[in-house]
């Protein structure tokens, strides 16, 4: 099969188009797809690099969409020759095929698209369960969520906006900033003009944001603390400006209370069940409008190189989708 394999961790250079890359064989419990779109992910640069551990030569991707082609026994009766589907992975998707585990699976409806699916499936998913498990949004809450243009941050936007919280979101650039109020966000702080902590405060009147989403970093986390609200949760759920070093547990405590989470999208799919429920959740979200999956580039397979390039370099204005042909 055809597949973008990475033979070493490295730059963009690394990555090569090999035609000689083995169809990978069914283990108990898994799957066999024919991917036709992947997603790319923040992940996928990190494993790239060497941020993450890894055994090389590796297939980059964690997230795909498209039809199964064959079944381990165990799961044939749930899965079956041509269904359409979206999955997670380890790694894989840069790939005509995949072996997935039949857990991180799930089934589409007739009106998500395999293109569609791939564009908002992790994305969306890690949306769901942060709003479902890390911090249960409630109406008329203060909600800063940080990175909002991304494809995470602009998902948590229209959801929790149609929640009926009242979102403050950061971006860090004009054209990101109509992006985020087009999405729904009620406040949006440029960070590239605005000094963000300050204008927390101003636009809730001192009070503080009941909870923040946050997938920056190191680069916002003593802000964070500065600009949440007493009892507030503050929601870590990536690094894109560098890991957050050790914390000191008494900084949550004092007048505040804060809790801290750093979950994982994984952490919360521990079942095939709970990896369907929160996609149908996900994909009635879509159906009804509350999410619009519509801010995505299409790329081929080949260009995987550009696209992590954009990725890191902030410079994507959205879900960056690669086909696979």
């Amino acid at each position: 099969m055809s597949a973008i394999r990475l033979d070493e961790p490295g730059d963009v250079s690394r990555l090569h188009w090999h035609t000689d890359a083995l169809v990978p064989s069914l283990q108990e419990n898994e799957v066999l797809i024919r991917t036709k779109y992947a997603g790319v992910n923040f992940m996928d640069t990190h494993f790239r690099s060497g941020r993450y551990p890894a055994a090389y030569p590796l297939i980059l991707g964690g997230e795909g969409a498209g039809v199964i082609a064959a079944a381990y026994p165990s799961v044939e009766n749930e899965f079956r020759p041509g269904d359409r589907v979206a999955y997670l992975a380890k790694s894989g998707a840069y790939a005509e095929y995949n072996a997935v585990s039949a857990d991180r699976v799930v089934h589409l409806p007739e009106h998500i698209s395999l293109e569609a699916a791939a564009a908002c499936f992790a994305q969306g998913l890690t949306a769901v369960t942060l709003v479902r498990e890390a911090h249960v949004v409630k109406p008329g809450e203060w909600i800063l969520i940080h990175g909002a243009s991304g494809g995470v941050g602009s998902l948590l936007v229209q959801i929790c906006a149609a929640t009926g919280a009242k979102v403050l979101a950061t971006v860090s650039s004009n054209l990101k900033a109509r992006a985020a109020r087009d999405r729904g966000a009620e406040f949006v702080i440029d960070t590239s003009t605005e000094e963000w902590v300050a204008r927390v405060g101003e636009i809730t009147g001192g009070h503080g944001v009941d909870a923040i989403f946050d997938p920056i970093g190191q680069a916002t986390f003593d802000g964070n603390l500065e600009a949440i609200a007493k009892k507030g949760d503050l929601v870590c759920f990536g690094n894109a400006s560098g890991q957050i070093p050790p914390v000191n547990v008494l900084r949550l405590g004092g007048t505040k209370n804060i809790k801290l989470c750093y979950p994982t999208v994984f952490a919360y799919l521990n079942t095939r069940e709970e990896t369907q429920g929160y996609a149908d959740d996900l994909f009635e979200m879509v159906r009804t409008g509350v999410v619009k999956v519509d801010g995505y580039t299409l790329d081929d397979v080949k260009k995987a190189g550009t696209a992590h390039e954009e990725l890191e370099g902030r410079k994507a204005g959205g879900k960056i989708v690669l086909q696979i042909p």
